[in-house]
Parts: structure tokens; C-alpha cells; sequence
């Protein structure tokens, strides 16, 4: 135990967190069982030694964070440990990567049952279905997901601002007025671009390549979050790597699936499979019609984000789709896309209000239709109906 508590020490001290993410203060610390999700790289790490260095002070021993990497769990459940640590006076148990223990839901039940003023707040996995899957967690764990940084918390790091996020209808009923407040103390048009690139995970932040950085993360979202959880067989990751490539490649488009199909020597339904797995992960956004969803063929297959654009072909991405991808990630955390009907359909948000991405710079005329909101980049104002599309990375 002393040998945890010293790292916990050392980590907290080393702990720094340029920018506090939104969701430390959208959880209820209140409830005994808390989990957070998120896709490999958005720093779920930092979050919980964050939560400990707010909270705690640094010698109090009521507190201690454990990471399931350590070959002592090999050996010993969460729950015996848990139980040493809570006769020791421990009150709270942060634990990194919970999925690494075989038996890691039915164990945090035991300790949830035994331990009556143990908190316990674990991370694992954007591919992990909680409750789905682990019905000894239902009615006792609260999910949160933690994501990427949002183009205003990227901009408050590079700017020293404290921005505030705005929801989605003060963002479309007064964009105007939210956008004359935000000018004169940060020009986001000379961040934007930076965002796009690189700003969406943490690890911008370190001294190394940023797209060979990404890479890893991404094999490593393939290779154990997808392989280990939904425990595939090694010899199929060439397949899901391979789809995944040619969904990334294959732009804004329906996937032909039987072709998909053929290419990855597998049948359809498994092309399927494997393409709902890399949703979970954080690697695909999947946009349906209205009234439509999984197990259906989707609409549209998209990257996550626009970080995943640049790192998977770099000199072949189009401006068009990566300004798209950046609006349905800023809206994927608390909103519903789906794409409309027609020859230039819009996207349809929480099947009410319908959305184009237009260029402000574009040579060509765009017929403007009242029932329609534009969202416009190459520009930092709007007007009306004409919003500026990088505003809508301040909804979170």
C-alpha cells in the first residue's frame, strides 16, 4: 500500500492541467459509483489526478489513484484491495483503465455492496457499454463521457482567456451578440486552423510529433480498446485496420458495404460489426436519415475529428469535409445529427433545426432559404440565418 501511495504523491506533484475541462464540473461527485469514458488520448488520466489535487490535500490518505496497469492487480482483485485500503481510512479510490481486470464490473459491485462510505471513480474505454453489458453496475454507477478539448478550450490554453460555453440556441438566436464578446480579447480565426490540426487531444501540449503521437494512439484504439474489449481474435486486426483506412479515405460518402465486404475478405453483417466497434472508439462518426440508426447502412461515414483527417492523409484533405466534421463533433456530445433528403441535403439537428456548411469565401451563390442556418467558415462574424461556424466549438 505504501508503494501506491508514494506514486499517487509523485503524480499529483507532477500533475498539470493547463486547461480545466468542463466535465469536473458537470459530474455529481456526490454519487459512490462514478464512471468516465473516453477514446484513448483525451486525458482521462490527468482528469482523475485533477479531480485529487482539487479535492485533496496532497498527505491526506483518504484519497489514492491506482492505475490496473500495475502487475500487483495480476495477482489480487479490486475488491481486496479496496477493502485494505478502505480499513486504512480510505474514502475515495480513483482507479485508471478498470477494464484492465478481467472481472472489473463484478468486482467494483462487491466493493460498491461491502464498502457503504467507499467512493469509487474509475475510466475505461469509449468502446465499453456500462450498463449494456454489465447489469451487476446497473442503478449504482454514474457514466460520464470525457472528450477531446472543444475549440473553446483549446482557444482559453492559447490565448489565456476564460470563455464560457453557450448552448446550442443561444448560439443560433444570438450569435451576433456572443460573438462581440468574445473579439476584442481573442481573434479565433488565427486559432482555428491549429485547432483542426492538432487541438483535439491533450497531447498537443507534450514535446513530440503530433501526428506520429496520433498514430500510435490510434493503433493503440484498435489494438486493445476494440481487440481487448470486445475480445476479437488477433488475426482479424489487419481487417479492421484495413476498413478503417478505406472508410477514412473514401470521404463523405455511403459505404458500400458488399464491396467493403469483398475487400476485407468477410461478410457483410461483420463489416458492420466492425464498423460500430470503430464508432465506439471514437475513431467514426456514423450520420443517419431521420428515423433511422444501427444496424442500417448509414448515410454518411465521417472521422471523429479533424486531428484524424490530417494524421490518416494529410495532403488530401478536403477543406469542405473537414469544416462538416468539425461541426458534427462539436455537436456529437449532447446533440443528434442526421442528414436530410435532396440533392445538397442538409443536416438535421435534433430533428428540428436544418444546417448547411457553406464557405463565406465561396465564389459560388448560395441560394439562402429562411428555414435554413448557415454555418460559415473563413470568417469570424455572421449575420441572421449566417452563423460563424467555429462558434459551435463553444458548446462545450
Amino acid at each position: 500500500m505504501e508503494a501506491f501511495f508514494r506514486t499517487h504523491t509523485y503524480l499529483i506533484e507532477h500533475t498539470n492541467a493547463p486547461v480545466r475541462r468542463q466535465l469536473m464540473d458537470d459530474i455529481d461527485w456526490n454519487d459512490r459509483m462514478i464512471g468516465i469514458k473516453g477514446t484513448r488520448g483525451v486525458g482521462k488520466t490527468t482528469f482523475l489526478l485533477q479531480y485529487a489535487k482539487e479535492h485533496f490535500d496532497i498527505r491526506d490518505r483518504q484519497c489514492l489513484y491506482v492505475n490496473m496497469n500495475n502487475f500487483y492487480f495480476q495477482d489480487r482483485g479490486i475488491a481486496d484491495f479496496a477493502g485494505e485500503f478502505y480499513k486504512k481510512g480510505g474514502r475515495v479510490l480513483l482507479i485508471d483503465q478498470v477494464f484492465k481486470e478481467p472481472n472489473w464490473s463484478a468486482e467494483l459491485r462487491k466493493c460498491y455492496d461491502l464498502y457503504p462510505n467507499l467512493k469509487i471513480v474509475f475510466t475505461g474505454s469509449s468502446v465499453m457499454r456500462l450498463k449494456e453489458e454489465n447489469p451487476e453496475l446497473n442503478g449504482i454507477v454514474k457514466s460520464y463521457n470525457l472528450r477531446g478539448f472543444s475549440f473553446r478550450e483549446f482557444l482559453n490554453l492559447q490565448t489565456g482567456t476564460d470563455f464560457k460555453p453557450f448552448t446550442l440556441d443561444e448560439i443560433i438566436n444570438d450569435h451576433e451578440n456572443l460573438v462581440r464578446k468574445i473579439l476584442p480579447y481573442a481573434s479565433p480565426a488565427k486559432h482555428f486552423q491549429n485547432y483542426i490540426h492538432h487541438g483535439f487531444y491533450p497531447f498537443f501540449l507534450e514535446h513530440r510529433n503530433y501526428s506520429e503521437n496520433l498514430l500510435k494512439t490510434m493503433n493503440m484504439m484498435t489494438e486493445v480498446d476494440i481487440l481487448l474489449i470486445k475480445q476479437i481474435e488477433l488475426k482479424y486486426l489487419p481487417k479492421i485496420k484495413l476498413l478503417f483506412y478505406k472508410l477514412a479515405v473514401n470521404g463523405h460518402k455511403a459505404p458500400n458495404i458488399s464491396k467493403l465486404a469483398l475487400d476485407i475478405e468477410t461478410s457483410r453483417a461483420t463489416v458492420m460489426n466492425y464498423i460500430k466497434y470503430l464508432k465506439d472508439a471514437r475513431l467514426l462518426n456514423l450520420i443517419y436519415p431521420v428515423g433511422e440508426d444501427f444496424p442500417k447502412k448509414p448515410a454518411k461515414v465521417i472521422l471523429h475529428n479533424t486531428n484524424l483527417m490530417y494524421a490518416i492523409y494529410p495532403f488530401e484533405v478536403q477543406k469542405q469535409e473537414a469544416m462538416e466534421t468539425f461541426f458534427i463533433n462539436s455537436l456529437w456530445k449532447d446533440h443528434k445529427v442526421n442528414l436530410g433528403s435532396g440533392k445538397n441535403p442538409n443536416y438535421i439537428v435534433d430533428g428540428n433545426y436544418k444546417f448547411q456548411i457553406v464557405d463565406a469565401q465561396g465564389k459560388s451563390k448560395i441560394r439562402m432559404s429562411p428555414d435554413v442556418y448557415y454555418a460559415r467558415y473563413n470568417t469570424e462574424v455572421g449575420k441572421d440565418n449566417q452563423l460563424p461556424l467555429w462558434l459551435f466549438g463553444f458548446l462545450y
